[in-house]
């Protein structure tokens, strides 16, 4: 069966745009979930529900790297089998990473639930806080089975080629979202008011939207998904695969999610709610900034994923070029944007003075990592569709616990949180140094587990 959608065929730059460009939406549409959340909890329930939140976010996006790791597993196998023309290899991939990833996001699921206000105690949350946080972060865990779902089966559908279906998805429920957020968390009609609870219970209800319309469509239009319970079988070798490739890459943003929540930490240290407050609305514009970057090195790893399956290495550092040029010229304005206009775009979530005044801080000291970040991405992008995941792990490890934590900490005592978004940048500079010379000595070309496999020789 030939592949339906090919990305090792014709222009490189053509595909690898009409590729990043519905996972771009489709990642802006996601980070509205939360800009969404945070906009009517900051305008509607009070400082000390927006402060709760800035808490919760590492937490959150602890759950959501991890997920995204085990996803690309699948994914990188995926397009190398879909790249290789192993329709079987592919069936089986699907039915194993179902299996797996929905045994897992039950465990998370349970360990979340129970360990959630220790871990938000060990995160020194203040206590005006503590059960906005709490109320929160009880509902998304809950959620966690639909949020797996939706995301195993987009990234099965990326490896497949196929960007735009996902996008269909995430857009009618992104809608959804936005429009449950004020009626659950200031209330409406039948609907009490929950306020941060609310917040958290739209995301629930959009995210089991997403994932009941991801299910119909691989099993009515793709016919992917079995029916019969024996082809959930358990499969040993590729579930170490899926992991080797995976499991590095949800370490890396977990770890990434980890030392978030240790800064949070050293900024509650700090006798202020506004720079917690601060820090919670730059966090959620870094989001949005990094988001190009992000599509496009999901899309350079499906590139890198299919080209490897067809053995057309050569193609890789065209797809490099196309990706760093894609990014650079993006992420410049994104940049600029941030340097002449912080002010607006802070007291577009908070009015409050003081919080405008430092985070204005952050954007102009953190925003010109914005850039070099992005070329990182992409970097990550290849190294990932060649299965070549642990050099990122240790790349990460080293420029976040040897210099970002350690450096903030120093920092914040004589320069308070300017230290520590300083030691943020110059975090995002080293890894990308890393990175960099560790994809122009070339040894990722070698790694080559999956076409090995087809084409032992």
């Amino acid at each position: 069966m030939k592949n339906k959608y090919d990305l090792t065929e014709g222009s490189v730059l053509v595909n690898l745009v009409k590729f990043s460009i519905p996972l771009l939406i489709g990642n802006l549409l996601q980070a509205f979930y939360s800009v969404a959340d945070t906009f009517w909890v900051g305008r509607f329930v009070g400082k000390d529900s927006l402060g709760a939140m800035a808490n919760v976010v590492p937490l959150v996006f602890i759950l959501v790297s991890l997920i995204m790791g085990f996803t690309m597993g699948t994914s990188v196998l995926v397009s190398q089998y879909t790249g290789a023309n192993n329709q079987g290899l592919v069936h089986k991939t699907i039915h194993n990473s179902i299996l797996v990833l929905g045994l897992s996001a039950i465990v998370m699921t349970i360990i979340g639930l129970i360990f959630s206000k220790d871990i938000l105690l060990l995160m020194k949350i203040k206590p005006e806080n503590l059960q906005y946080a709490l109320d929160y972060l009880n509902i998304y865990f809950y959620g966690l089975i639909f949020m797996f779902g939706y995301n195993v089966f987009s990234a099965i559908l990326r490896g497949l080629g196929d960007s735009k279906t996902p996008l269909i998805f995430l857009a009618i429920t992104s809608v959804l979202n936005i429009v449950l957020d004020p009626l659950f968390i200031v209330g409406w009609w039948i609907l009490p008011e929950l306020g941060v609870k609310g917040a958290s219970v739209a995301t629930l209800i959009s995210q089991a939207v997403s994932f009941i319309l991801s299910v119909i469509y691989l099993n009515r239009k793709l016919h992917l998904i079995s029916h019969k319970l024996s082809d959930y079988r358990f499969n040993k070798d590729l579930t170490i695969k899926m992991i080797k490739i995976g499991l590095p890459t949800g370490i890396q943003q977990s770890l990434v999610s980890l030392g978030m929540m240790v800064l949070v930490s050293i900024i509650n240290d700090f006798d202020s709610s506004d720079v917690i407050n601060a820090f919670g609305v730059t966090s959620r514009i870094d989001q949005f900034a990094h988001l190009p970057a992000q599509s496009l090195s999901l899309a350079v790893s499906a590139f890198t994923g299919q080209c490897f399956g067809a053995q057309k290495y050569e193609k890789v550092k065209e797809g490099y070029k196309w990706g760093s040029i894609l990014v650079v010229s993006i992420t410049s304005l994104i940049t600029l944007f941030a340097y002449i206009f912080p002010e607006v775009i802070i007291s577009f979530f908070n009015k409050d003075p003081e919080v405008i005044r430092i985070g204005s801080r952050y954007l102009r000291i953190v925003g010109f990592t914005y850039i070099p970040f992005g070329l990182m991405f992409i970097t990550n992008g290849i190294l990932r569709g060649a299965g070549d995941t642990v050099p990122p792990l240790i790349f990460t490890i080293a420029a976040l616990w040897v210099v970002r934590v350690p450096l903030a900490k120093i920092l914040a005592k004589p320069l308070g949180p300017d230290g520590v978004w300083i030691a943020i940048a110059i975090s995002y500079l080293i890894t990308l140094l890393f990175g960099q010379l560790y994809f122009l000595s070339g040894r990722w070309k070698k790694k080559r587990i999956i076409q090995q496999e087809l084409n032992p020789s």
